[in-house]
């Protein structure tokens, strides 16, 4: 799996704070014994904005960092600046979409709860298009084949050599749901059973009979990275998303995504369900 970007930033944000109180070192104190501020050296280790790999490089030879941790974490520094495929796209992306974006073309792991629609990694073109009509209401044609291509490439990542594990639970609302019309759902629930027979990914269906669950406050993704202090995760809002990486969140929506595959029916019967829902369309 390559590491993008933001991956390497977060990284290497991570590892010199962990440098440094290996040495006991305030950020003042280090970043005087290299000539930066307090300020900048704060801002490095959490993982905001852009870092100077000269910087980084000096930074290692006053923690006493290995000669393999320091060019480990030159590498780093200097990767970060790799920008994404959607940074080449003729229409820009909207800033609210960025770093949902960066974060999953560099996922290993996607955990996703659905519990309004079927995810956009496993949607049908007209599936997302008749999702994104309905939720931006004031957008032109042009705008909303903008965003559904972008949606369309983002599933390149499952095509992968090594793509990231896909676990997907959906509330039965989500099959049930007509979106587009009986047509496009029935395609829908057809291309999702099509999908979940592939091995790295997992549909199970959260049923109406399960009662109050362990995340009924909305949906939610958590985004698996390289290692698991990179983990993040997503709570989709009105206008964009909410991006959630202190350990006690990450802990709790862990715990809940335990609960909820432990009260979904297992992959058989899930597809069992979702068949049974497309012969009713």
């Amino acid at each position: 799996m390559p590491v993008g970007p933001t991956t390497r930033r977060r990284q290497l944000g991570a590892d010199l704070r962990r440098l440094r109180e290996r040495k006991g070192l305030t950020l003042e104190e280090a970043g005087t014994l290299v000539g930066i501020s307090k300020a900048t050296l704060s801002r490095y280790e959490r993982k905001e904005g852009t870092v100077k790999w000269p910087a980084v490089d000096a930074l290692c030879r006053e923690y006493g960092a290995t000669d393999a941790e320091r060019s480990a974490l030159v590498e780093l520094a200097k990767g970060a600046r790799i920008q994404g495929w959607w940074r080449s796209l003729a229409d820009p992306v909207p800033e609210s979409m960025n770093l949902m974006l960066t974060l999953e073309d560099e996922a290993v792991s996607e955990d996703h709860y659905a519990c309004m629609y079927v995810p956009g990694l496993l949607q049908t073109r007209a599936y997302a298009e008749a999702v994104h009509r309905a939720s931006e209401m004031r957008c032109t044609e042009q705008e909303i084949d903008h965003m559904v291509d972008i949606r369309m490439k983002r599933q390149a990542l499952l095509e992968r050599t090594q793509p990231p594990h896909l676990w997907a639970v959906i509330d039965e609302a989500v099959a049930r749901r007509a979106v587009g019309g009986r047509q496009v759902m029935r395609d829908q629930l057809s291309h999702l059973l099509e999908q979940a027979d592939r091995p790295h990914i997992t549909v199970q269906v959260l049923p109406f009979a399960t009662g109050a669950h362990a995340a009924a406050v909305g949906s939610f993704v958590i985004l698996g990275g390289s290692a698991p202090e990179l983990d993040v995760v997503y709570v989709d809002i009105i206008g964009g998303g909410l991006f959630m990486e202190k350990p006690a969140e990450l802990a709790r929506y862990k715990l809940a995504f335990e609960y909820l595959r432990a009260q979904a029916l297992d992959i058989e019967r899930s597809a069992a369900l979702l068949s049974h829902v497309s012969r009713e369309l």
